[in-house]
């Protein structure tokens, strides 16, 4: 593997949920029918793995527990190829919508499946779709760490649902001291010092990937690591098309599928990337990692 472009570390991080799961379809797609919908989940991030092995990096899996349920085998994969294994909740319900007891229940729930079909432990979460932060539900980081989760990766700053929180480094929940790990988001002087995601997702496929490139290497020059994210769906530009999705959601989730495999790989070559309990290491407080040996950099 050739030298990073980039002197910095980011975290390689993958949301494991399937296509019928995402937000821009929720007002479509009734819970109830998941379970019959085509799932495709497991090529999707088996694509993934093969790809992170063959470029000689690791990541950090946020599993979403209604697909460990169904799928325990891809939970075994992603631990033996030297990921870390993290939670996604159960029931991917926005954080902000639950109460207290159902989210400690979520929780619970997401954990202990995943630990026991891993056989490691789960330290980590993140919300689904960014859901939750210390000023919107500053309740739910008291259950985090109740639950012996260590961080969250949860907060979107500057843009999203809840995320009331302009803080771009890591930083502890003062009440439960739980790390947050922010996603990755920047004043861009190409933009007019304006706050710009960089860290993944749909803005990963809607920018020209110079520019994108760019913002990761101002956050390196502030001295910060980079938090990316994508999904495995993202990756997939065949999946199905859900009828009575209003034009600008569909816009949203298909735009760019057809690169973002590329881009991917493209941004795993220029930037250096690992999980996240590596990347963020000493903000964890030098926890060693827990699962197999560390997967060998290919030459």
């Amino acid at each position: 593997m050739s030298a990073p472009a980039a002197a910095g570390s980011n975290a390689l991080t993958i949301d494991v949920e399937d296509w019928f799961q995402v937000e821009n379809y929720k007002g479509v797609i009734r819970r109830a029918e998941w379970e019959a919908l085509d799932r495709r989940v497991v090529r999707n991030t088996d694509r993934l793995l093969d790809l992170f092995a063959a470029a000689g990096v690791r990541a950090t899996f946020f599993v979403l527990g209604w697909v460990a349920f169904r799928h325990p085998d891809l939970v075994r994969r992603i631990v033996a190829g030297g990921h870390e294994l993290a939670s996604h909740g159960y029931g991917h319900a926005r954080v902000v919508t639950l109460s207290p007891m159902a989210f400690r229940k979520d929780l619970r729930a997401a954990k202990r499946l995943l630990e026991d079909i891993g056989g490691v432990a789960v330290r980590g979460y993140r919300a689904p779709t960014f859901s939750m932060s210390p000023g919107s539900t500053p309740w739910a980081y008291d259950i985090l760490a109740e639950t012996g989760h260590a961080y969250s990766s949860s907060v979107f700053p500057g843009r999203h649902e809840g995320a009331g929180s302009a803080e771009f480094a890591p930083f502890r929940e003062p009440r439960s001291g739980l790390l947050e790990i922010p996603m990755t988001a920047v004043r861009a002087a190409l933009l007019g010092g304006r706050t710009v995601p960089a860290s993944g997702g749909g803005w990963f496929r809607i920018m020209p990937y110079p520019l994108f490139a760019a913002l990761l290497r101002q956050v390196h020059r502030e001295g910060r690591q980079g938090n990316f994210y994508l999904h495995p769906w993202e990756i997939d530009p065949g999946q199905p098309r859900p009828s009575g999705v209003a034009a600008l959601p569909e816009r949203k989730h298909r735009i760019g599928l057809h690169s973002t495999e590329a881009r991917l790989m493209r941004l795993v070559r220029d930037f250096r990337f690992d999980r996240m309990d590596q990347v963020f290491a000493a903000d964890l407080g030098g926890l060693p990692a827990i699962g197999p040996a560390p997967l060998r950099t290919a030459a």
